[in-house]
């Protein structure tokens, strides 16, 4: 008999498919409770009402049903995120695992915003010197960009903490399971909680121009 998933382990199911921050998405459902709707992403989460000490949410995509589910007043009222707790359980690690293995690979040129699970590999041309931001959540964190290239163009990367340190500029690297989206008109790369990117052998062919000039970070 298949064992039923808990409300906190079903949101962090949820997480991972859509690529969402736990805490982003964890606020979300307190930002709905409290005032009927709220986004998340590209997600829309409304609240349809509360029975029996469980808030019942309706959660769409482009106006399509993605779920509706009941999750208990008490799970939404733990001090910290309860959905973190069920973040390595086995079922979202397997779910992971099998998005990650549907990973598409890609050229440059063919990166559009909104675009998952994406799998590049590209030059590394240049690397942004690491800026200290305070992020939405009030954390401080390190962010940098790395300019990537290949035979097709240029896109940027966006590469938050101990990301920074796994990339320099002359790399060849291998980039899995990351996401695109654009920031003011422009694409870019980011990995997200679950994307990674590694050092491999040099192509045969060289594509880092010359000269190349630096860039200073747009966000």
């Amino acid at each position: 008999m298949r064992r039923k998933k808990s409300s906190g382990e079903y949101l962090a199911c949820l997480s991972a498919k859509y690529e969402i921050d736990p805490d982003a998405l964890f606020y979300a459902l307190l930002a709905a409770g409290e005032k009927r709707k709220a986004r998340c992403s590209n997600l829309l989460i409304e609240c349809r009402g509360k029975t029996k000490g469980k808030i019942i949410f309706l959660i769409t995509k482009d106006s399509e049903v993605i779920a509706q589910f009941p999750v208990s007043e008490k799970i939404l009222a733990q001090q910290g995120n309860p959905i973190r707790n069920f973040t390595e359980t086995d079922s979202v690690r397997k779910h992971i695992e099998k998005k990650n293995s549907s990973a598409v690979s890609r050229s440059i040129s063919d990166l559009r915003a909104g675009m998952n699970n994406v799998s590049l590999k590209a030059k590394v041309l240049e690397v942004t010197p690491t800026k200290h931001v305070v992020t939405r959540y009030g954390n401080l964190a390190s962010l940098a960009k790395a300019l990537l290239s290949d035979e097709t163009g240029k896109i940027k990367l966006c590469l938050w903490n101990e990301q920074i340190d796994a990339v320099a500029a002359g790399y060849t690297v291998q980039i899995e399971n990351a996401r695109t989206s654009t920031f003011r008109g422009e694409r870019q790369l980011s990995l997200g909680k679950t994307g990674t990117v590694s050092n491999i052998e040099q192509f045969e062919d060289e594509i880092m121009p010359t000269n190349v000039q630096q860039q200073s970070p747009n966000s």
